[in-house]
């Protein structure tokens, strides 16, 4: 008998899966989501939140979400609000809630503990003094004149700035370690600054925050973490996460590894450069669905399983490398096409009369809501009228050898409805073709011919008398370069955004069993892609759709797989 093979481990989960068959840590695997509240959330985050959660979900361990908020001056409560819906939205619930701000006291304790040690000291050099003392990769720093304060001085100093009597940049605490380490980090490192600003959950009782290198590794021992979970730009910051918890004094410290970050095509994840995004009116929003923010991609129509799944395909790894844009499209297409209906919507419509029809009558035909290769079953009726709506682009007047759709003369197939023949073509004073007329044949109602007759061309439709009016928004990537954060000198990452990434359609018609469906249904518009209802700019009677993604995969093709 022959047993499957285990599934594969990325790294991290090999040596979390080491840890508990060693009891290493003496507790349970920890992890934690650590987000500064400063902006949306965005796919790479998904990443990180799939990777935290998931192995504290595999492992019957813990994974806690954690404010890092110890920026006063660009951090909100919205923000909180936005990432905990983001979290919930993925599957997810913490086991802990937690904010670094609650630790500024315990910081503040480990702070005066170093400098009783003599591993930390009040320094009052100017911010530029500082910087340009540090060195560089190639030559030590230089030690700063007030390293060597006695350890009364420093504390008397430190309280001091507790007690809120300095101005911003007038000291701050650094660690006293080698200005000349090889690591830069590792130069003295920056723990505490002044800052008279307050801070949107402790209001203005702390003058001095702690730095981010200062409160993440102690944050992460408060909370008994196992295993920091970083991106590899954090990587040169191993080194002091691993100094502070080791000084202050923690048994078994949580230790941290790096993984790399998503890089996806097409797309910038800085978060400065989103807030540049939403601050210049380049996109409406941070959830315009043409950001790649997690609020974003919600709106677009991407689903929590769709974005799971890429996540969990790309997988995790030590080396950086790019994701085509076309992979996580893939991944959204492929979720959508097992569980949304397919419904007719006419994007660009042409009026099609039928002249044999009769007059002021009308009739209901059977359309099935999903393709026979998918588990799901129903179907809806669809009006049938003498006058149709149906794609101008399935009409030519003179088409090429390889048109297999509408022209003078010819045969098409009308998807769940009937055989139509183009007898005549209408056109306006200015040559353009208002309108086509058409006969049609009763006896192929359903799309089938009795005496076994085949026609190449199936062309969808929506009956003018019933369709519902609609505005599309098409979306695109939102850049016309593959690597916008990696531009020719001069050139910054606005210069190369796409000015067709929307193109809205003001008055396409659709079929009306969509009418009574709640905002944020989702579907396929046969042949022309999926999409979902405007969750904000919907209105009743006149919905909005916004494109997710189109029936193309490009990535499929090139993966040999069906596309």
């Amino acid at each position: 008998m022959t047993h499957a093979a285990p599934p594969k481990r990325d790294f991290i989960r090999e040596l979390v899966a080491e840890d508990v068959a060693t009891g290493r840590f003496h507790r349970a695997p920890a992890t934690r989501f650590p987000p500064e509240p400063n902006g949306y959330l965005h796919i790479g985050h998904a990443k990180s939140i799939l990777l935290n959660f998931g192995i504290a979900r595999e492992f019957d361990g813990r994974c806690n979400l954690r404010f890092d908020d110890t920026n006063p001056a660009t951090e909100d409560m919205r923000y909180v609000e936005s990432i905990q819906e983001d979290v919930r939205w993925l599957g997810f619930e913490w086991d802990g809630l937690f904010f670094a701000s609650d630790y500024f006291e315990k910081l503040y304790e480990i702070a005066e503990l170093l400098v009783k040690k003599g591993k930390a000291y009040v320094d009052s050099q100017s911010e530029e003094e500082i910087r340009t003392n540090r060195g560089t990769v190639t030559t030590p720093g230089v030690d700063s004149p007030y390293r060597n304060r006695s350890v009364d001085e420093n504390l008397d100093l430190l309280r001091r700035m507790r007690a809120g009597e300095f101005p911003d940049g007038a000291h701050v605490l650094r660690a006293k370690i080698d200005m000349a380490h090889p690591n830069m980090i590792m130069r003295d490192t920056l723990l505490m600054r002044i800052r008279h600003f307050d801070h949107y959950r402790r209001g203005d009782t702390w003058p001095i925050y702690p730095l981010y290198d200062f409160a993440h590794g102690l944050s992460d021992a408060f909370e008994g973490i196992t295993r920091s979970l970083c991106t590899l730009e954090f990587k040169d910051n191993r080194e002091i996460y691993e100094w502070l918890v080791n000084e202050a004094g923690f048994e078994n410290p949580p230790t941290q590894i790096e993984f790399a970050r998503l890089e996806l095509d097409y797309t910038v994840l800085s978060k400065r450069k989103l807030l540049r995004l939403v601050n210049e009116g380049f996109v409406s929003g941070w959830d315009d669905p043409r950001m790649p923010t997690i609020a974003g991609l919600r709106r677009r129509g991407v689903t929590p399983e769709g974005l799971r799944n890429f996540a969990e395909a790309i997988g995790v790894a030590r080396k950086p490398a790019r994701t085509e844009l076309a992979t996580f499209e893939h991944y959204v297409r492929d979720d959508l096409n097992m569980r949304v209906p397919r419904v007719m919507c006419v994007v660009n419509p042409l009026k099609v009369v039928l002249t044999n029809y009769p007059e002021g009558e009308g009739e209901q035909l059977e359309a099935s809501y999903y393709p026979h290769d998918v588990p799901l079953t129903g179907s809806r009726p669809v009006p049938f009228s003498r006058e149709l709506y149906i794609e101008r682009e399935d009409f030519m007047e003179n088409p090429p050898k390889k048109f297999f759709r509408l022209a003078p003369g010819r045969e098409v197939r009308l998807r769940y409805g009937y055989f139509i023949t183009c007898t005549d073509v209408v056109k306006d004073s200015a040559g353009e073709i208002e309108e086509l007329r058409c006969t049609y044949d009763p006896a192929t109602r359903g799309g089938d011919a009795p005496d076994g007759r085949k026609v190449q061309g199936t062309i969808h439709w929506v009956s003018a008398r019933h369709a519902l009016d609609a505005e599309l928004r098409l979306y695109d990537k939102l850049f016309t370069v593959p690597n916008p954060d990696d531009l020719p000198e001069g050139q910054e990452f606005t210069d190369v955004l796409n000015p067709n990434s929307l193109v809205v359609v003001p008055n396409a018609k659709i079929e009306p069993s969509v009418g009574a469906d709640p905002v944020g249904s989702r579907y396929q518009f046969e042949r022309t892609g999926y999409f979902m209802t405007d969750p904000v700019d919907s209105r009743e009677g006149r919905p909005v759709f916004n494109r997710t993604v189109t029936l193309r995969d490009t990535w499929a093709k090139l993966k040999g797989q069906p596309g």
